[in-house]
């Protein structure tokens, strides 16, 4: 089967096969296999029948660039573009919109007419802590006439995830796997001793150094201590003596990822780019300097001419984006980047470096799981252009021992099952409540991933527990113990067949606690508020009932909520003075958001409320209207956060349009958020990045 003049692969032929016939699919490939055709597909399809299709991605850079593609392939006037941030033809038929804004709709009761699809790219996500249950809520909630196109690299347990999808959709969801990758891989250690190494002649060399080392004891425990013996540009030097230019090199820093990038673009004796391309490079940065002004840095720009750059989420927007054009374009030989750059976005490379293989996980430092480490290997080896991709991996000999079986996993490609994650917001409870009925809610909290685990689970126990009994109805020396073990499993089954349904009514229970709900689950103020608040929900509902929010002005608010929704980070210091009414604010605040109801609700959920103070004045300075580089010399930091201040500034402004849904029934304060997301809504805010 050939689509837009290219043979598809026999995967991607099934799966278009099973969507022909109307069914669902679950689509498992390595990262570059091409499961995207897949979704271009039924995009192309749906527009063709006259229906509409939604396409949804985990992060906001994805599904700005699906926008751009789909814009180009299909025309401005076919599709729209719904991420909070921006809103572009929400009515086009084909829509890009992030998870949660899909969510939200149906969490609404919103109908949707003639859709055919939704795409749900990375569906694996739906195990993200932080973020899964919105995954679920989605394949919860959608109609079951609606085709399901699930994509996701490879899991160990796709045939439980499509069990429980084929049970959720209520029709079968096909299955569609390619276990090989299109361009293999192969790996590589590397440290400053041995050079570049296949994994088993490293492990001889490393074997050979470790019996030569002498019996001092203060030796050997110096072999194994970790240190620092290779540095980047180390591996530059063995990768262009390979000729495995052009790389990305991953660090999970975004400090060093500009660091790195300095010191090697320094370091260079000459570019890395060929005379046309450097003519090329020229033309583009004459462009780009006219577009960003002072946000390129000439440093910056020079950088970029020797062919080496950084990307990390913090980058000024308008980096960002000329980064990854320069990048695909082959201008950019060397790119240090962060996991962003793994996340989606088609840019493979010849090479793929590792700096290490441990990354700060939101609460400590932990290896990379397989998923992680091979969705940012998986850019190695450009289809079409490589016989092969090269994985490299920065292992000091001191160090091998121990990385040694988390190395080898990752060779063996032993994937992580998806878990679920599922804990219902408060937000989405409330709505709940608000469109069913108790035994509707208990039917959507057990169609759960975790419900449906959990019952298998159970099932488990209690045939252990049969098993038992039957032992014991025998008689002999064990019967009491097999009874006892019998009703402990028989009792772990109940618990387990319950648990998704009981913490959600803990949570009912809690907010009518707080008085959000009445004793029979009628609306009060609080959950009158949190129907529309989705972010730091309890916080913001509780400052709302305490007034605080009703007595600021527009810049003031807007200020307050970026200080609510956002921080600056460890290495940023201020450059300014909080002035008294900013402390007195301040101290206001923080007492609202200590109390007992905010303080519980983050115990029960296991989350944690986020305030950082120091982003008061500099939301407030962007809605007065200073521009981005005034505002950057408030701070002090030792990256670039221009980014990290960008999507701060959206993030507070989709607040504050929640907001004006709360104050739907005061005509003058709905005026003035009005107003003031107009306001904000401008310059780098506004940009599609």
């Amino acid at each position: 089967m050939d689509y837009r003049g290219f043979a598809l692969d026999a995967f991607q032929e099934a799966a278009i096969r099973h969507l022909k016939a109307g069914s669902s699919v679950l689509v498992s490939a390595p990262t570059g296999n091409g499961k995207t055709i897949i979704a271009d597909w039924i995009v192309e399809e749906a527009l063709r029948e006259g229906k509409q299709v939604i396409y949804t991605a985990p992060v906001k850079a994805l599904s700005n660039q699906k926008f751009r593609d789909y814009t180009r392939l299909h025309g401005d006037d076919n599709v729209g573009l719904v991420t909070g941030d921006l809103v572009i033809r929400p009515d086009a038929p084909c829509r890009v919109m992030t998870t949660e804004i899909l969510r939200n709709m149906l969490l609404a009761g919103q109908e949707f007419t003639d859709l055919l699809a939704v795409v749900i790219d990375e569906i694996h996500f739906l195990d993200d802590p932080e973020r899964g249950t919105v995954w679920e809520e989605v394949l919860i909630y959608l109609p079951p006439d609606v085709q399901i196109v699930g994509l996701s690299a490879t899991l160990s347990n796709l045939d439980n995830f499509a069990a429980w999808l084929s049970e959720v959709r209520e029709r079968e969801v096909r299955i569609v796997r390619a276990e090989e990758r299109i361009v293999p891989l192969t790996f590589h250690y590397a440290c400053r001793e041995l050079g570049l190494c296949e994994p088993r002649d490293y492990h001889e060399q490393w074997k050979r150094k470790r019996r030569s080392l002498p019996r001092d004891r203060g030796q050997r425990r110096r072999f194994r201590g970790s240190s620092r013996n290779t540095r980047d540009t180390h591996l530059f030097r063995m990768l262009l003596e390979a000729a495995l230019l052009p790389y990305l090199y991953f660090v999970f820093s975004r400090r060093d990822t500009e660091l790195f990038a300095r010191d090697l673009a320094r370091t260079l004796d000459r570019t890395l780019l060929r005379a046309d391309e450097q003519v090329r490079l020229h033309a583009r940065l004459t462009t780009a300097r006219r577009e960003l002004g002072p946000a390129l840095d000439p440093a910056v720009a020079q950088m970029y001419e020797r062919g080496v750059a950084f990307h990390h989420a913090g980058l000024h927007v308008g980096l960002k984006a000329l980064v990854e054009e320069l990048y695909e374009q082959k201008l950019i030989k060397v790119l240090y980047c962060t996991s962003t750059f793994a996340l989606g976005i088609n840019m493979p490379a010849r090479a793929v470096v590792f700096d290490g293989i441990n990354k700060f996980d939101g609460t400590r430092v932990a290896p990379l799981t397989t998923r992680g480490f091979m969705q940012k290997a998986g850019r190695a080896g450009r289809r079409g252009m490589d016989e092969v991709g090269h994985v490299v991996v920065r292992v000091e000999l001191e160090d091998y021992a121990q990385l040694r079986p988390l190395l080898e996993r990752y060779q063996r490609a032993e994937y992580e099952p998806v878990r679920s994650s599922f804990s219902l917001s408060w937000n989405s409870i409330v709505n709940l409540l608000a469109r069913m009925d108790e035994d509707q809610i208990r039917e959507v909290v057990e169609k759960s991933f975790l419900s449906w685990w959990l019952a298998r689970r159970a099932g488990h126990h209690i045939a252990q527990a049969s098993h038992l009994e039957n032992l014991a109805a025998e008689g002999g020396k064990r019967a009491h113990r097999q009874r006892k073990d019998a009703a402990r499993l028989r009792k772990r089954a109940t618990r387990a067949g319950s648990r998704v349904w009981d913490e959600f009514q803990v949570k009912v229970a809690y907010l009518r606690r707080i008085a959000y709900l009445d004793p029979d689950n009628g609306f009060n103020a609080g959950a009158r508020v949190l129907q529309h608040v989705q972010i730091e929900e309890l916080p913001v509902t509780e400052l709302l009932l305490a007034g605080v929010l009703d007595e600021l002005g527009p810049t003031d608010l807007f200020g307050v909520l970026c200080a609510l929704t956002n921080e600056l980070g460890r290495h940023v210091d201020r450059n300014f003075k909080l002035t008294r009414n900013d402390r007195r604010l301040i101290r206001r605040i923080e007492e609202v958001c200590a109390g007992p109801p905010v303080l519980e609700a983050d115990a029960l959920a296991g989350t944690e409320s986020g305030w950082d103070p120091d982003l008061l004045p500099i939301g407030r300075a962007w809605a007065e209207g200073r521009s981005l580089q005034e505002i950057l010399r408030m701070v002090s930091s030792t990256t670039d956060i221009s980014g990290d201040l960008i999507t701060g500034f959206r993030r507070a402004k989709d607040l504050a349009g929640q907001l004006r849904d709360v104050w739907r029934q005061d005509p003058e304060r709905v005026e003035m958020v009005t107003r003031l997301i107009r306001s904000v809504s401008r310059d780098e805010v506004e940009v599609v990045d």
